[in-house]
Formats: structure tokens, sequence, C-alpha cells
């Protein structure tokens, strides 16, 4: 065969790629393909041969009906390679449709196990995915409700987080706790977010994202609610260690939002609702100003639920994922979400079927360890687990760092006095000044990484952030005076927090539907095990050598460094996975595409250049 003409064969067959050569110059590729593909079937069909090439004017009828329906405005999909027509298209396809059953033409059975491609496989069917409808209509009006509403959530949390460095030095005084209670209740908090972290996860991919937040978000706003009203010690030590239990479904907010963003503008959104977090630590600094000196703690932790009440109240306008309803089989509740986003939007909507990537089972563990992921989940892991210990470490060191006067004072002073365990002092005006000066410093951070992360990628972002970090940690073994001290404390602060950020954009793009919650509540779990961690290290060996604790957390941020820069995946400019199988057809079908002559549009999720 030469130049898509068969030359051994009866003249008639030519007729096929003459028909072609007729075709517009942009179609004239596709077409060729695949009437190469046809006639190389219908070789391999020797019985059948002579019954399809008998009427040479039928074959010619029919690719002509093919191309008039295939040759119409065509929005092509970058997910399925699938198309979407007008309604008048729809009309004069299905009209073309009838005329060609109307000819005589035999149907030929293709040999048993021959592939066929998708690109011209049941060309009068029209189909869409929730990607591709995400994609087509784009930005707008839902999605800025939704960053509010979804900010709301991760502003109460973190104000609820805040309270620990607050209220740790306010009991400690007036219920005259010795410092192992105070640094118990801190961890208290981090034990119950690391318990309920996987489990937050599990529920939300078994029975839906909206469900595990706002069963999440209403246990946070109970139990610290209660909280203000705890008598004794222990009261207030089970019930904190269960508004760590609530706060661990906070990553399910980030889950639910990045589900329902497209691709160009998913990674800058994400990084944007960060913001919501750092105001929520400025507004419960500001807010302990106003209330501590004269109400008290226990108004301080009535109020810092109101964030909570507000989302609870909101939270029946916010929509389930369509992604999700797709993956259990509600494509109906599905396609009307997206009809609601399309028109709050002002956008048009894909028209034709609305299907689903072959169904997986959800929320299994096991997944996350599977062939495609497993090194992927053992390195998230890791650099999960060093940017919460890194994160908490740095802001127990620096209440440290500045009472001692940095690494020489702590090695020369006398620590007998100043470690009594009954030492009492309250936060006064220049504390939660320097408590709100060190919790600006993440806004920084968030400008820095939210350039680097579409120009340098994920990976190589979190590697920046984590190698900055080490860097800063290194000149604090000198003796330093205390305003360098604090910009390299301020440094370091912003590029940790940065570095978490960019964690919370790549982990939900690197896991397909079927275990996005479950692998983002993993990876936030072990994110606990390090803040649960960190004050031995910050508090205990600080006291013993203050050299080898900084050790331990620059060595740290150095390996996870290397981790990031480890991971298999880059998600820049890629599009959220359905599930793994997917994934993995659409690498194939790129590949095969870069390497073919001609210009067959890639259907592969590929960087957007």
């Amino acid at each position: 065969m030469v130049g898509g003409v068969f030359q051994d064969g009866p003249k008639e067959e030519w007729h096929a790629c003459n028909v072609i050569t007729c075709f517009q110059d942009r179609q004239l590729n596709l077409a060729c393909k695949l009437s190469k593909w046809l006639l190389r079937e219908v070789q391999e069909l020797v019985p059948c041969l002579t019954c399809f090439t008998h009427d040479t004017r039928k074959v010619k009828d029919w690719l002509t009906l093919w191309y008039r329906a295939r040759a119409r405005s065509v929005v092509r999909f970058r997910r399925t390679g699938e198309s979407t027509r007008s309604e008048e298209d729809v009309e004069s396809r299905e009209q073309d449709a009838r005329i060609a059953e109307q000819t005589d033409l035999e149907a030929v059975a293709l040999t048993e196990g021959a592939p066929v491609p998708r690109e011209f496989a049941n060309p009068t069917d029209d189909t869409f995915m929730v990607e591709d409808a995400v994609e087509a209509i784009g930005f707008g009006t839902f999605q800025w409700k939704l960053s509010i509403l979804t900010g709301l959530s991760w502003m109460a949390d973190a104000m609820e987080m805040m309270i620990l460095s607050i209220l740790a030095p306010q009991l400690h005084c007036e219920w005259r706790l010795p410092s192992l209670e105070v640094a118990l209740l801190t961890s208290a908090v981090f034990i119950g977010m690391m318990i309920s972290s996987s489990l937050w996860g599990n529920i939300s991919d078994k029975y839906g994202r909206k469900t595990g937040l706002k069963l999440s978000v209403l246990w946070t706003m109970f139990y610290g609610l209660m909280s203000a009203f705890a008598p004794i010690y222990g009261w207030i030590l089970v019930l904190r260690a269960l508004v760590g239990f609530g706060i661990g479904g906070a990553p399910q907010s980030v889950t639910l939002y990045a589900e329902f963003l497209p691709m160009k503008s998913r990674a800058t959104c994400i990084l944007l609702i960060e913001i919501f977090w750092a105001l929520g630590t400025v507004f419960e600094v500001l807010l302990a100003i106003l209330v501590m000196p004269t109400l008290g703690w226990r108004w301080l932790l009535g109020l810092s639920t109101i964030p909570l009440f507000i989302f609870a109240i909101l939270c029946f306008w916010l929509p389930e994922s369509a992604r999700y309803d797709v993956l259990t089989g509600n494509q109906e509740k599905a396609l009307n979400t997206l009809k609601r986003i399309a028109t709050e939007n002002g956008a048009p909507m894909p028209l034709g079927k609305l299907i689903a990537a072959r169904q997986e089972d959800r929320g299994k563990i096991r997944d996350l360890f599977s062939s495609h992921f497993r090194w992927t989940t053992v390195l998230l892991w890791f650099i999960w687990f060093a940017n919460a210990f890194s994160y908490y470490g740095l802001v127990l060191l620096t209440t440290e760092l500045f009472q001692e006067g940095g690494a020489c004072g702590m090695s020369k002073g006398n620590k007998e006095e100043l470690r009594c365990s009954l030492e009492c002092k309250y936060l006064n005006s220049d504390d939660y000044k320097d408590l709100l000066w060190t919790t600006l410093s993440e806004f920084p951070g968030l400008l820095v990484t939210l350039w680097a992360i579409d120009r340098l990628g994920r990976r190589k972002t979190m590697a920046l952030c984590f190698f900055v970090f080490s860097m800063c940690i290194i000149p604090l073994y000198g003796c330093v005076g205390r305003a360098s001290m604090t910009v390299l404390i301020f440094i370091a602060r912003a590029f940790i927090a940065g570095g978490f950020q960019a964690a919370y954009v790549y982990t939900p793009e690197v896991y397909p539907t079927a275990t996005r919650a479950l692998g983002l509540g993993t990876s936030s779990g072990m994110a606990r095990v390090g803040a649960l961690i960190t004050p031995f290290v910050a508090q205990v060996m600080l006291e013993s050598s203050v050299y080898l604790a900084l050790s331990v957390y620059c060595c740290c941020c150095l390996f996870a460094a290397i981790a990031s820069c480890a991971l298999p995946i880059e998600t820049t400019g890629r599009g959220l996975q359905e599930s793994s199988h997917r994934e993995w057809g659409q690498e194939m079908m790129g590949r095969a595409s870069s390497h073919s002559a001609g210009g067959v549009p890639d259907s592969s999720s590929g960087s957007q250049g």
C-alpha cells in the first residue's frame, strides 16, 4: 500500500482514497488515516472483501455522509477526544444517518480483538465527562461563591488552631498547671487530628465530599463551643482533643473545592484559599487582644466558633461534587449540578451524554499503594510529615529563641530558674504584637508560592520551600542579633508555609477521584504525626542541645526537598484524574499521537504549554 492506495487490488478500491482527497485540507490527515484503517480491516476480511467493494458508488456515498457528519462545527474536548455540536448540527447529523441507513451496504464484522481507534468509534454519539464540562464552563460566579464559602471553613479551622498559642499560657497561670500538662493540652489536639484524618477521607470517598465536610464542621463547632464551659483541666483536655478530631476533616474542603475548578485556575485558586488560613490566624490574635483582657478565655473560645456557625448555615447551598456523583452512578444529579454551575456562570453547557470513567472501589487504603501510586504515597506522606514537623516546630522555637537570646544565649544561660514548671507569665500587648508579626509572614510565603507553582511546577516549588527553610535555620547556629534572628525566622516561616500550600495543591491533583479524599486525608494524618512529635524536639531536646534541635529541623527539610524532586508525577497543567486506568490510557494515547505522522488531535492531558 503506497499513499493510502492498494496497488495490487481492484481499481474500484481506489475510489475510497479518491473521495478523501477531495476533503478540506485541514481534515486530510485524519481522513486518510481513516481510509487506511478501513481498507486494512476490509482487506483482512477476505471473504467479505468482494461484497464490500461490489458497489463503489455506495462506498463513496457512505464516506461522504460520514465526512459531512464529522466535518461540522466541532468543539474538541481535551480529555476524551469527543465532541459537542449545536442542536441544528445534531438534527442534521441524524438526518444524514437516516439517509445512510437507506443504502444497502452490508455490515462488515471486525476480526475478533481488532482494535478500533477511539477517534473513529461510534462517530454519531456525543459524550463528555465531568472534567470536560468543568473546563467548558470555566471560572465564574459559582466558583467565586464557592471560594468564599470554602475559605470560611478554612478560616474557622485556623482560628481553632491559633487558640492553642493563646490558651496554653492563660491556663498555665489561671489553673496553675505544670508545663507538662500545658504541653499535653497542645498535643491532644494533634492526636485528635491524626486519628481522624484518614477517617474523614474515608467518609468523604464513601458518602460524599459535602457530607464529610458538613459533619467535620458541625463536630468542630459543637465541641469548640463546649470547651468554653469546661470546669476542670481533664474536661478541657478531652474536649480540645475532640475539637482536633473535627479539624482533621478540614482538608476535605480543599478536595471539594478543587473538583469544581478548571485546570488553568486550580493552582491559583487553591493557593488563594490559603489566604483564609492566614486571615483566620490574624483574626484570632486580634480577637484575643479585644476579648482576653476583659472577658477572658471562655468568651474567646465561644466567639471563635462564629465562623463555623455561619458556614453550617450556608452549607446548604453547597452542592455535592459532580465527580463523586458520577463515580457513584448518579449521572442525573451530577448533570443537574453542572447545569446549575453553567447557569450561574452564564456559560453554555456541553450537549450530549455525561459519561463516567470505569467505576472502581472507593476509599480503599490499598489503592494508595497500587503499583502506580505506591512511591508517590510514601514520598507524599514524608513531605506532609516534614511540613507540619517544621512549621509547628518553628512556631515553638520562635518563643524559645527570643526568650533565650538565640543559640548563644541558650548555651550560656542558666536554665534552672527559667524552666520552673509553675513560673507564670500572662501574655501582654508586646507578646500579641510578636505573635501577630510572625503570623503575617505567611502572606509573603503565599505570594512566592503563587508565583512559582505554575512556573517551576509543583514538585520544584515544594523543594524550593524546604531548601530555603533549611538555609534560614543554618545561620541560627551562630550568635545573631535579635533583628537578624527575626528576619531569618520570618523568611523561614514564610517558605515553610508556602511548602504547605504547594502540598495542598499537589495532593488532590495527583490522586484519582476514587481515592482523592482518602489520599489527602491520610497525608494530612501524617502531618499531624509530625505536629505531635515536634514539641519533643522544639522543647525537650532544645533544653539539652539547641544545636541538635536545629540540626534535626534542618536535615528533615533537606530530605523533604529531595523527596519533592523524587515524586514520579508532575501535575502542573494536568486535569484532575477520574481513575488511574483513565490516566494510564491518556498517557498511552498521548505517546502514540506524539509519534504519529499525521495530525490526529491529542486527547491526553498534557500541559497547556
